[in-house]
């Protein structure tokens, strides 16, 4: 899944709004974020195996660092440590590292069965949704737009920027997942590797968006006036 991993984490700033939308976006992409970098540097592997699935032809032969759930699991606790150590927000905290697994449990759905409990003689599991181009398609789409409507409803634009950068970063993300549809296949672990990293961009541009907006809604609204200060962007 690709989409749905961000459509989760616009989805999640409406429980915590004063986690940046970035911080959200790296903690539900934590996993896809590091796994390039562990393929580069030889610890996990893949293979491209055209006509693997209908959506993905990459056979994910080793990943368990990346994308067990048990490390994932650590990953988020260290993740919402980090988080909480930093800005003592111990909701935010607790957010932050529970979106971390929510990555494997979205990649539960479309994997074929290649997705490890914990590293090591590990059952491997999937529900395969990834053999079917229209089940992906509007199983992306759910979570995407559910949680970027939810993004949309609970915050407001503090200036233009605010007001047409979200759309921007919404672009982004469809062109990327459109693109990962119709481009060839990488042929190299490191095409894929350095390839990956482009992930990065919507984390680092959702930082800069979500500080052009704001908590919007009549909680929102009261809980900052009793503050007396503007939301604070975190």
């Amino acid at each position: 899944m690709f989409l749905g991993h961000f459509g989760l984490g616009f989805g999640a700033k409406t429980a915590q709004p004063r986690v940046s939308l970035g911080t959200l976006f790296l903690a539900s992409q934590f996993a896809d974020l590091l796994w390039p970098n562990l393929l580069l540097l030889g610890i996990e592997r893949v293979r491209v195996v055209p006509g693997l699935m209908t959506v993905s032809a990459f056979d994910f032969v080793h990943y368990p660092f990346s994308h067990s759930l048990a490390m994932d699991l650590l990953w988020g606790l260290l993740l919402g440590l980090g988080y909480w150590l930093l800005r003592r927000n111990a909701g935010g905290a607790l957010l932050v590292g529970l979106l971390v697994p929510s990555h494997w449990l979205l990649d539960l759905l479309v994997h074929r069965p290649d997705l490890p409990l914990f590293p090591g003689a590990s059952p491997l599991l999937g529900l395969g949704l990834w053999n079917s181009m229209v089940g992906t398609q509007v199983a992306e789409a759910l979570v995407f737009f559910g949680g970027l409507y939810l993004y949309l409803r609970r915050t407001r634009a503090r200036n233009r920027r605010g007001r047409y950068g979200v759309w921007g970063l919404v672009a982004l993300l469809l062109l990327i997942h459109v693109s990962a549809l119709f481009s060839p296949e990488p042929t190299t672990t490191a095409a894929i590797g350095w390839g990956c990293q482009l992930l990065w961009l919507p984390v680092l541009l959702a930082y800069w968006v979500d500080r052009h907006r704001e908590a919007a809604g009549p909680e929102a609204i009261s809980a900052e006036t009793r503050r007396g200060s503007v939301p604070s962007i975190s």
